[in-house]
């Protein structure tokens, strides 16, 4: 669970406080989950800390569900509970939530595009896109998405005419999986090459369970997913999720958070080396709020990553911090 209290024993200045950010993966929820109660006001705590956040994009998390109605359309109701945190956040004149991520079950095939209809309808022009995740452990130790995906979920008939309905309407698909099922992610892309695919956190690097000892493996398949990425121009690669504690992250049983220099020792490297393969125009940077947050803080967190990418130019940066995701999510 995030737990602010414990955050708070660490603070940092702001590096940079004149550097636009789009934060690209948040979520939000309005009841008890293991990550705790993150709502609007929530959120802007964070992003209202000092770091010059201009824009955020929020994406599918289960929350607010519709609990009646025809089951392919109860995932809409994400998109009207944000929708309605988004207007009250203009409003507010408080950081936009400029795009709207949420869910829909592509292996409806064709008949996800009366879905994705109701979500454009009710997100108010906000609407980019949905989740289906993909992220299947196969150990105990590897939490498993919630809507138990089968092991080929991406490669499915069904599915991939449901990701032609995602394309024909100019959305974009966010592929969450781990490390080990890239593969299906380079087949989507190939197989659906005019869909935009934004790839979760990395790629997904497990670091629990019987993976908790590989570390060295794990990199080397997020290596190798990057550089099969490289000639697909259709894929996207977020950078963040380095706080999950799935992906092996024990901060939080520590008395002290972690600062911003122990976070780039951990991950600058790996980062900047997923930059260097893919090209700052196709990397985002994403807090992945308030998940990440269960072992370090919000301005930590862009702390790091400003100081991660020190070595790139302004052009690039600005293409890392907002002008990528600016692109895919057209803020």
């Amino acid at each position: 669970m995030m737990n602010r209290t414990w955050l708070d024993r660490r603070t940092e200045p702001v590096l940079e406080p004149e550097l636009e950010i789009v934060d690209a993966h948040h979520h939000l929820w309005t009841t008890e989950t293991r990550y705790g109660v993150y709502d609007l006001d929530d959120l802007h705590v964070d992003t209202g800390a000092g770091h010059n956040v201009v824009a955020t994009v929020f994406i599918d998390c289960g929350a607010s569900y519709r609990i009646d109605g025809p089951e392919a359309k109860r995932p809409v109701g994400e998109t009207e509970y944000v929708a309605e945190r988004a207007d009250r956040a203009d409003e507010a004149g408080r950081t936009p939530i400029a795009a709207i991520v949420s869910h829909v079950d592509l292996t409806l095939g064709t008949a996800a595009g009366e879905v994705l209809d109701a979500h454009i309808a009710a997100a108010g022009g906000r609407f980019r896109g949905i989740r289906h995740s993909g992220a299947r452990g196969e150990d105990p130790a590897v939490p498993t998405s919630r809507t138990e995906p089968p092991a080929d979920l991406f490669g499915q008939a069904s599915f991939r005419a449901g990701a032609g309905e995602l394309a024909a309407r100019g959305l974009s698909f966010e592929a969450w999986q781990y490390h080990h099922q890239l593969d299906m992610v380079v087949e989507l892309a190939r197989a659906v090459p005019e869909l935009t695919i934004v790839v979760n956190h990395l790629g997904g690097p497990i670091g629990v369970g019987g993976w908790a000892s590989r570390r060295t493996e794990v990199e080397d398949a997020l290596r190798a997913g990057w550089a099969a990425f490289r000639p697909l121009p259709n894929v996207v690669l977020k950078l963040g999720g380095i706080g999950m504690t799935r992906f092996g992250m024990t901060w939080h049983e520590r008395p002290d958070p972690p600062s911003s220099a122990e976070v780039v020792e951990r991950w600058g490297a790996l980062i900047r080396e997923a930059i260097d393969t893919l090209g700052p125009e196709r990397c985002l940077f994403e807090s992945n709020f308030p998940v990440d947050g269960e072992t370090t803080g919000y301005g930590v967190l862009w702390n790091a990553f400003k100081t991660m990418t020190t070595g790139y130019t302004p052009e690039e940066r600005a293409l890392l911090f907002t002008g990528t995701a600016r692109r895919v999510y057209r803020i």
